[in-house]
């Protein structure tokens, strides 16, 4: 009989980027890094596997293509961790079945873009190892799991968690204690939220892993950021989140991310993931603070870009209404803005995208092309890895990928 196990698991988006290996094949980061993961009722990658005495090969298939699975790539990697992981209990119990010698079918679907910077791989990789640990009812912690998803994509490891998640970057040579930790739960500061607002939903020219290594091989900047900047920031944003101190969380997290693309910059030859439009972001972002701290009011928003030209928009709660206004008054989404929190209709009945005195028109370049921003999605902080039933798994009873929904 096909035994199968399906799984969910969600985007994270770090505050403190991870760029850059001393390690290409465990994937062992030259610096610690923090992320949020974000809730998975807006961002998430699905996962069922099966497996079977009858199955030939491991087969996988991504939002319903097939993949091959390279002999020695990352999922291979990832996939015999996990049936050595398998294999140990059965050792310690002969009653199990055998499940660890049987090939698996492996079927993932990605409710967003990918390979478009929106950390398609993190919680991609993340519902893989969650899946097959369900499948071989393996009894693992999830800083247990993230050594494994490490090997797959670096930042899969902090997508095993929810809330607020520290990846650490360790010392020893085995990766043994290079894994993910939880800083916070969701639950700690539920009023934080996030605004994607997607500039392009086309694959990145240069993917993260090669710009990384490039960034390692040449980039002066990076060892002054691994070696002075990280840890020191690390600290700081770990003592923001606990004490929800959005000012110094904002701060910090538009510093890094700045500094990440000037890394990327000072790339030899340098790669450029921001564009015209991400640029013209920041500049509206910037402006939105600078005018509210110079009446006397705190940061309202935080901008970060990961490896591409999409902006994550960190903000209270309470503020997303006038930000949600903001990005619709100056880049014109191309699709219908779903707003799951009703605060686009908040912003409608209390008179649409007005600007606060002060308010310098000109910092964006003017108004953009209708579908400049190609759409937003509006999200909060988000659970971690959840175990989901029969009826959603995108395997049939044979073991093989059932018509997956757009």
């Amino acid at each position: 009989m096909v035994v199968t196990a399906t799984t969910s698991a969600p985007v994270n988006i770090a505050c403190i980027k991870y760029w850059g290996k001393r390690d290409t094949k465990l994937i062992l980061p030259t610096n610690s890094s923090l992320s949020v993961t974000l809730d998975q009722d807006h961002l998430r990658s699905t996962t069922s596997s099966a497996t079977d005495a009858t199955f030939e090969k491991d087969r996988l298939w991504l939002n319903a293509e097939e993949e091959l699975i390279k002999e020695g790539g990352r999922l291979d990697v990832c996939i015999k961790e996990m049936k050595k992981l398998r294999a140990q209990e059965e050792e310690k119990d002969s009653s199990l079945e055998k499940l660890s010698t049987f090939k698996v079918h492996i079927a993932s679907y990605n409710n967003f873009p990918t390979a478009a910077g929106l950390a398609s791989s993190a919680s991609g990789l993340a519902a893989l190892v969650s899946s097959l640990a369900s499948l071989y009812s393996l009894p693992t912690n999830p800083s247990q799991l993230s050594l494994i998803a490490r090997q797959g994509s670096g930042s899969a490891c902090r997508s095993l968690f929810g809330g607020f998640v520290a990846w650490e970057q360790g010392s020893l040579p085995t990766g043994l204690d290079s894994y993910a930790v939880e800083i916070a739960p969701r639950s700690h500061w539920p009023t934080l939220h996030a605004l994607i607002c997607v500039v392009s939903d086309v694959k990145k020219t240069t993917a993260s892993t090669a710009g990384m290594q490039l960034t390692v091989e040449t980039s002066a900047l990076l060892q002054d950021r691994i070696q002075n900047v990280v840890p020191k920031r690390m600290e700081a944003i770990i003592e923001a989140i606990k004490s929800k101190d959005f000012d110094s969380f904002a701060q910090i997290t538009m510093k890094d991310s700045n500094q990440f693309h000037a890394v990327c910059l000072d790339t030899f030859p340098p790669i450029f993931y921001l564009n015209d439009v991400s640029k013209a972001i920041i500049a509206v972002v910037t402006e939105l603070n600078r005018v509210s701290l110079e009446a006397g009011g705190p940061y309202l928003a935080a901008y970060t870009f990961d490896a591409g030209p999409n902006a994550v928009i960190y903000a209270e709660e309470a503020n997303m209404s006038e930000i949600i206004s903001l990005v619709q008054r100056f880049f014109p989404v191309g699709q219908a803005f779903e707003d799951p929190f009703g605060l686009g209709e908040k912003a409608s009945a209390e008179g649409g995208a007005g600007l606060r005195t002060g308010f310098r028109e000109g910092v964006s370049g003017g108004v953009w092309a209708k579908g400049s921003v190609s759409r937003l999605i509006h999200t909060r902080i988000g659970d971690g890895p959840r175990v989901l039933g029969e009826e959603e798994s995108l395997l049939n009873k044979e073991g093989l990928p059932k018509k997956v929904k757009a």
